[in-house]
């Protein structure tokens, strides 16, 4: 609402004594004090209503406006209750700092003034979301121009004052507003580690079947999550299911609570996700392509064709996934796998699309972000295609393309609040290859490791190909009923020796093995004397009946501190 309105309510008993050229602000709130400094509690466009309990003498108004005008407030009225007229100073100050001043009748309470306010900004803010809705609608309905998610979350700050960030389900930033100054000051960027608390809350909140929006409190911040779920037909594990549509919709994440408002206003704000969903819609159409040349190839190498025609229709697929490209890149195979615990759904589609996320760099934003994959499914597995421009060492583990340990890194949290007590994600990667020839030993490596991943503890785990020729491979398989027998002979005596005399005796065993035997660099890592470090491990060759010295023994040993 605008000042002006303010003078034209008889009901509430404002005299204007100053700023009759700014009557045109508006106010987007209220706020009563007698503070000398409110600052704290103001976020900009408020009027704000005072008692004058904060002046002592006339010396005071020039401060205390001067902080009122920083903050950015579209007015002050002060009450007649107690001082009578409003002091001349007060009035000389407002003027400087070309802040309107109201003066409120003896008789009017400040209660009649907020109420009045509140209803008229809530009514006004219902009618611009209605407003700001049907124009997205038209800008996203009108083609590529409209200008996606971020337009809309602009004119949802720049109209309504809401911060809001859209959000894939691992917690990348799809979308974002521009970082513009307004009301409520400069909006602030949503850090990585913000993004996925948020996107584990609502993937959590989604798995229990909670109503939504979601409520979350995050450093005394609070925020609404509205699922943004596509038209079209989704990945989905059965009719009814939401655990598919979960693991691939994208989230509003408004900083609001949404329990205050009303439904209209709730109503209004579900328009607006359906207008995102209009992108993600966009998103899934544009992969279509890239998903069906994966399709094609995959079926190629599953059926055993010529090299020759699997490499022809690799040069196909390489300038759509890099475009400008002079020469076929390498490849290499992702396997994914999810699996849900009571069995029920066909997971391929469902990870398909949690895959393509995944294999997205985690610090790009926007919808389509340089998507350099393609993923197909079969069965209850999506396997991704993933060219890499250049590799100089097909063997060089810290080389460039997708690596096992880093893959799952920044997805860890959101997914593994997505599929507790529910279900698992499995990931194998295989080594690049530079030809079509290597295409079917890439795909069995990387399903290979997917089964050494799946073989270990935890919702999400992942494996490469490095795993595969180290004792690693071979640690998961063994029988759990043999693992416990062959820890327990060799490490029990030394727990239950450490529990009573405190004597460190296991990470001594482990420092010693990591130092690969040697007296001087173990000892300097414990920050031993080199007799302490021979006396400890004299006594675990005691306890257990082994030499240390020997390979036989220290290969047992750390076989049995893996396996622990």
């Amino acid at each position: 609402m605008r000042l002006r309105a303010l003078l034209d309510t008889d009901a509430l008993g404002l005299k204007l004594l100053g700023g009759e050229d700014e009557l045109d602000r508006g106010v987007r709130g209220v706020m009563t004090t007698d503070l000398r400094d409110p600052s704290r509690y103001l976020s900009g466009g408020e009027l704000v209503l005072t008692g004058l309990a904060w002046r002592r003498d006339a010396a005071d108004s020039e401060p205390f406006v001067r902080i009122l005008v920083q903050a950015g407030v579209a007015a002050l009225a002060a009450g007649e209750a107690e001082l009578g007229d409003v002091p001349d100073d007060l009035v000389v100050a407002c003027a400087r700092h070309r802040l309107p001043l109201f003066a409120v009748h003896e008789s009017v309470a400040f209660a009649t003034i907020t109420e009045h306010v509140v209803r008229q900004v809530s009514g006004e803010r219902a009618g611009d979301l209605a407003a700001v809705v049907d124009r997205h609608r038209r800008m996203m309905t009108s083609g590529p121009a409209g200008g996606g998610p971020d337009v809309v979350l602009d004119l949802l700050g720049s109209d309504l004052d809401l911060r809001a960030w859209v959000l894939s389900p691992t917690g990348r930033l799809i979308a974002a507003p521009k970082e513009t100054t307004g009301a409520r000051g400069t909006v602030p960027a949503l850090d990585p580690e913000a993004c996925a608390r948020l996107a584990a809350e609502h993937l959590a909140a989604v798995r229990t079947g909670r109503r939504g929006p979601h409520r979350v409190v995050l450093d005394r911040t609070t925020y609404s999550l509205f699922p943004v779920r596509g038209s079209g037909h989704g990945p989905s594990s059965e009719p009814g299911d939401p655990r598919g549509t979960m693991l691939s919709d994208w989230l509003l994440a408004v900083e609001a609570d949404a329990g205050d408002w009303a439904e209209e206003r709730l109503d209004l704000l579900q328009g607006v996700t359906q207008l995102i969903a209009v992108e993600r819609d966009r998103r899934d159409a544009a992969r279509t392509v890239r998903r069906r040349l994966a399709q094609e190839v995959l079926e190629l190498v599953q059926t055993g064709a010529a090299p020759a025609e699997i490499a022809a229709r690799l040069r196909v697929a390489a300038p759509v996934l890099l475009p400008g490209l002079g020469t076929a890149p390498h490849w290499q195979v992702v396997v994914a796998r999810v699996e849900w615990e009571d069995g029920r759904g066909d997971g391929g589609p469902v990870t398909q699309a949690l895959l393509e996320e995944i294999l997205v760099d985690p610090a790009s934003t926007g919808p389509e972000p340089s998507d350099r994959i393609a993923v197909a499914h079969t069965g209850d597995e999506a396997i991704a295609l993933v060219p890499l421009p250049s590799v100089t060492d097909e063997h060089d583990e810290a080389g460039p393309g997708v690596q096992a340990d880093a893959l799952l890194e920044s997805v860890r949290g959101p997914l593994t609040a997505g599929l507790d007590g529910d279900g698992r994600l499995t990931v194998g990667v295989s080594a690049a290859v530079h030809s079509a020839e290597g295409l079917r030993g890439a795909l069995e490596e990387a399903r290979h490791a997917r089964r050494v991943a799946a073989a270990r503890p935890g919702r999400v785990c992942a494996a490469g190909h490095q795993e595969l020729a180290s004792h690693v491979l071979l640690l998961p398989f063994v029988p759990d009923d043999v693992r416990r027998a062959f820890t327990a002979r060799l490490l029990d005596p030394l727990r239950e020796y450490d529990r009573r005399h405190r004597a460190e005796l296991i990470p001594t065993l482990e420092a010693f093995l990591d130092c690969d035997g040697s007296w001087t660099r173990c000892a300097t890592r414990l920050h031993l004397h080199v007799n302490t470090l021979r006396y400890r491990v004299g006594r675990i060759e005691q306890l257990t009946g082994r030499d240390l010295s020997r390979l036989e023994d220290k290969l047992d040993f750390f076989l049995a501190l893996r396996m622990s």
